[in-house]
């Protein structure tokens, strides 16, 4: 007889670093998911902005299964076809020229940081050094990336810390043209600030960033961790902004649920990191290249873009008529498939007593922040499913209200 997990098992056998929910997903399909109760839930969730093409896409599975009968590893010694043709595709459809492949996004923005150093080391020298992110800000969890990232309690605990990063207000130009000098080498920015609030970048405050960073050589890094693969209805969000950076890392939706993050860049920045520099034991590696190739084809077209915009407005219409009928959202903010339901004053510092309604009522969402419900459906959800989810959740915030 095979043994029974629950809930509790995670307790007796894992770190506790996270508080997961007593739900045990079991099978997903589209933006349905079935506990191992049979319990079934509408995904608005994503696995915090991951599944962008929803669970069990053929398209993926199928990419898997082809690349699983090949091969599925080889060290750095060694390049790989997947790879290739993944640097190919991603190169041909952005700004950039190079690509580090990574296994997730922490990873690729460390591998950002520490080209952006080195490439100011050898270019200006080792005096410019300072890397200028915003409060709220998320970068990963490596002791680098929590350090860059604007928020003193992923830090806490872990000092002494990596020095020469500093932070300012996120969309306040003025405050950010009284940190950035010529000891600058990187500014990091996130288009939409993720787990900060959803709150999107000003658009003439990127801009006005952009020409400080060439006016003082310093290169602007994009985290496009959570906005990247079409979430915000362009394959990334610089593409609709206006602004180009020099560096961009990507993950999440890259993959569609497979480990796989990537920074890339142009040539003459990427010729900073010479062999031996950096790596990745299982950054490139063929299988989470294959399916990040899937999600590639099936994301980056006009109609999908297209729909992504269309979806996300029909759930944004849903958001604000739940808030307005029970006076729980302020505002709804965000882009395409990464929005931000506010709460209100009363509801404020109460976001998991959303999430945990939503678990209870058949709806999963997230949370970002104590002070904001955040939702990441895939980009292929459905009217059916919109209409559904947006039912539960109505349901859901009813029975906290009550």
């Amino acid at each position: 007889m095979s043994k029974s997990y629950t809930r509790a098992t995670f307790d007796e056998v894992m770190v506790p670093n996270y508080n997961p929910s007593e739900i045990i997903p079991e099978r997903g399909e589209g933006s349905r998911v079935w506990d191992q109760n049979g319990n079934e839930y509408v995904d608005f969730a994503g696995g915090i902005a991951v599944s962008i093409l929803g669970h069990k896409h053929p398209g993926m599975v199928k990419a898997l299964k082809d690349q699983a009968d090949k091969i599925w590893h080889l060290s750095n010694v060694f390049t790989n076809k997947p790879a290739l043709e993944l640097a190919d595709k991603l190169t041909a459809a952005t700004f950039a020229d190079k690509v580090f492949f990574a296994n997730s996004g922490g990873e690729a923005n460390e591998a950002a940081f520490k080209l952006a150093r080195r490439y100011a080391h050898d270019n200006f020298g080792p005096e410019k050094s300072e890397i200028i992110s915003f409060s709220k800000s998320f970068h990963g969890r490596t002791l680098f990336t929590v350090c860059v990232g604007g928020q003193p309690k992923y830090t806490e605990g872990f000092e002494p810390l990596p020095g020469g990063i500093l932070h300012t207000e996120y969309n306040n130009i003025d405050a950010f043209k009284e940190l950035i000098s010529d000891k600058t080498c990187a500014v990091v920015m996130e288009p939409i600030q993720g787990e900060g609030g959803i709150i999107p970048a000003d658009p003439e405050f990127v801009k006005e960033v952009r020409e400080l960073c060439d006016k003082h050589n310093a290169l602007l890094v994009f985290d496009e961790v959570q906005t990247g693969f079409g979430r915000t209805g362009d394959l990334y969000a610089y593409m609709g902004m206006g602004v180009t950076p020099d560096i961009l890392t990507t993950a999440k939706s890259m993959g569609g649920g497979f480990p796989i993050g990537a920074m890339i860049t142009t040539s003459k920045i990427a010729a900073s990191l010479v062999p031996g520099t950096h790596g990745s034991t299982y950054g490139g590696n063929p299988l989470g290249c294959a399916v990040s190739l899937a999600v590639l084809d099936a994301i980056n077209t006009p109609e999908m873009m297209t729909t992504v915009k269309e979806q996300s407005a029909k759930i944004v219409k849903g958001l604000e008529t739940i808030g307005e009928k029970y006076g729980v959202f302020s505002e709804v903010r965000g882009k395409g498939m990464l929005l931000g339901a506010v709460l209100s004053d009363e509801w404020k510092g109460k976001a998991r007593k959303f999430l945990e309604a939503g678990w209870a009522n058949g709806v999963m969402c997230l949370v970002a922040g104590a002070d904001v419900v955040r939702l990441a459906p895939a980009a292929t959800i459905t009217d059916a499913d919109i209409e559904d989810g947006l039912a539960r959740l109505d349901k859901a915030i009813a029975s906290l209200v009550a």
